[in-house]
């Protein structure tokens, strides 16, 4: 069961989201759909880690409203898969970027094995609990050697925190761990990019704005911005941290 905080963030805010992307005007909606999960610097990371190219199948796994898939799409020319369990959040997606959308979680891709070129998963990982399973569905529908790129939220110590409702942070070393297990070798990474621009950060915080207008005395508002509140102090404290990852598909061995 999906606790509540979870839906409030995910699924009730995403369709508030659309609502006010649809009022304020078309130029609003990547840098809404991105709030929370990425910014530009750190979406052109990943892009040029995972050697995104025109035409190429990116499967966004956990995609939310589709703000970093449809910034791929209109930088790099990438036709994205959308992948995400939350119904108000598909519809969102289909409204705002009209991409493809499935409505599925992590575990269980209705893809057959080895159809993408790539996957990006950001900010998708600590939310779920068996991160592994995620990642060896990631693996099997993945190209040999394809690239995996991860926005992960990583604790700097294994000491139980005062998480956000629904999130499990892994620290760097199991994070790898869990790579090196389900088949992926870790290429690269680094911390999150700053120097958001102001007209990217202006934008998202307008559409906050405009949710919080129309929605600010519902409880599905109050539990979100508590859950944000929550990572704010986390983060302030240096107890959670945010990593972008470069992973490649180690090819299964051939039986013998």
């Amino acid at each position: 069961m999906t606790e509540p905080a979870m839906t409030a963030e995910f699924d009730d805010v995403a369709g508030w989201t659309a609502d006010a992307v649809e009022r304020l005007g078309e130029g609003y909606a990547i840098p809404a759909a991105c709030r929370g999960s990425a910014n530009p610097a750190a979406l052109a990371w990943l892009a040029e880690a995972c050697e995104l190219r025109a035409g190429s199948r990116l499967l966004d796994v956990g995609a939310g409203i589709g703000g970093p898939a449809a910034w791929a799409a209109e930088r790099f020319g990438v036709r994205p898969v959308l992948l995400e369990p939350m119904p108000a959040a598909c519809r969102a997606a289909a409204r705002l970027f009209g991409l493809p959308v499935i409505a599925a979680d992590g575990r269980r891709i209705p893809l057959r094995a080895g159809s993408v070129d790539a996957v990006w998963c950001l900010g998708v990982l600590d939310t779920v609990r068996d991160k592994a399973a995620v990642l060896r569905e990631i693996h099997r529908v993945l190209l040999p050697g394809a690239p995996l790129g991860l926005l992960a939220v990583v604790a700097r110590s294994t000491r139980a925190l005062p998480a956000p409702e629904g999130n499990l942070f892994p620290t760097r070393r199991r994070l790898a761990g869990l790579l090196d297990g389900a088949g992926f070798d870790l290429v690269e990474q680094t911390g999150l990019p700053g120097g958001v621009p102001l007209s990217w950060s202006r934008r998202a915080e307008r559409i906050a704005a405009v949710v919080a207008a129309g929605h600010g005395a519902d409880r599905a508002h109050a539990l979100a911005v508590r859950q944000a509140e929550t990572f704010t102090r986390l983060f302030a404290s240096g107890q959670i941290s945010v990593r972008l990852v470069h992973a490649a598909r180690r090819p299964v061995p051939c039986a013998q």
